[in-house]
């Protein structure tokens, strides 16, 4: 019998420990020389690297919709810290030291959470849409990602998905953040807003780059493994001169290989393939 972890003894174990992982990254963003960004500008940068959009409500299979609805709430409180934010050369964006604490004084409610592949809930619950948001823009850009934790399973079936599976990102207060840092050689901006029932963003530059980006999947099915199924897929960047039109660098960003945690009745059946490519 495997031996209990300190945080698995009980609710109070599970908080010291938390508080503990807390106070180490602080500890550590504290000794090291990253600087991270604070700016924020009410006028945005003039020209536009990527935007996108992601609905906010979906109706996902076993999930209480007012979980939904309240993530609308705690995503809107969060656009609020992130819209305008200026992340100057060699700056650090962090998730968590931008947002900060996602608790009831400050107006969050509880929302959808995701831990150990099992859906639970939690105060502030479905931050991991507007951290997808930022790591979609930044995707999209020469910025590079400095941390990054991928979902590792596929929790529900596709609904209204604009982009590849599994380019999103987990984030948990503090110690599972999101970070990119800006080695370019000039300032960008996030902006951040709700319209219309969806989630807005802008990634902006002072000038356009020489390149521009775009993410596509390939081999993308489904394939069973034992008693279990997976979705498999390859996901690429693509550098693009934005002269000539040409693809100069396809890199891989992602290996897809998340085994599927949601009922296998409601994988397309055309998308299953029982060879071993």
């Amino acid at each position: 019998m495997a031996r209990k972890l300190f945080c698995e003894w009980g609710p109070v174990c599970y908080w010291l420990s938390l508080q503990k992982e807390i106070v180490r990254r602080n500890l550590r963003d504290a000794m090291s020389k990253e600087q991270f960004a604070k700016e924020k500008r009410a006028d945005p940068l003039p020209n536009i690297v990527k935007s996108h959009t992601s609905v906010l409500v979906r109706r996902l299979h076993g999930v209480d919709l007012t979980l939904q609805e309240n993530k609308v709430t705690n995503i809107r409180l969060a656009c609020e810290k992130v819209n305008g934010l200026i992340i100057r050369p060699g700056e650090t964006f962090s998730f968590w030291r931008t947002i900060g604490k996602t608790d009831r004084r400050a107006g969050y409610l509880a929302g959808m959470t995701i831990k150990r592949g099992a859906v639970g809930q939690g105060i502030g619950g479905g931050l991991c849409q507007m951290a997808n948001m930022v790591h979609w823009l930044v995707l999209n850009s020469p910025l590079t990602d400095t941390e990054l934790h991928h979902h590792s399973d596929a929790l529900f079936p596709d609904e209204r998905r604009r982009v590849p599976f599994g380019t999103g990102t987990s984030v948990f207060y503090n110690n599972v953040d999101y970070r990119f840092k800006n080695t370019t050689d000039q300032c960008v901006q996030l902006l951040t807003w709700i319209e219309g029932g969806e989630l807005c963003g802008e990634l902006r530059s002072e000038t356009p780059f020489p390149y521009r980006y775009k993410i596509v999947e390939e081999n993308h099915h489904f394939r069973k493994e034992g008693d279990d199924y997976y979705r498999i897929s390859q996901v690429y960047q693509l550098t693009i001169d934005r002269d000539s039109g040409e693809t100069v660098e396809k890199k891989l960003v992602l290996d897809n290989h998340s085994k599927v945690m949601y009922d296998h009745a409601l994988i397309p059946p055309e998308q299953i393939r029982n060879d071993e490519c």
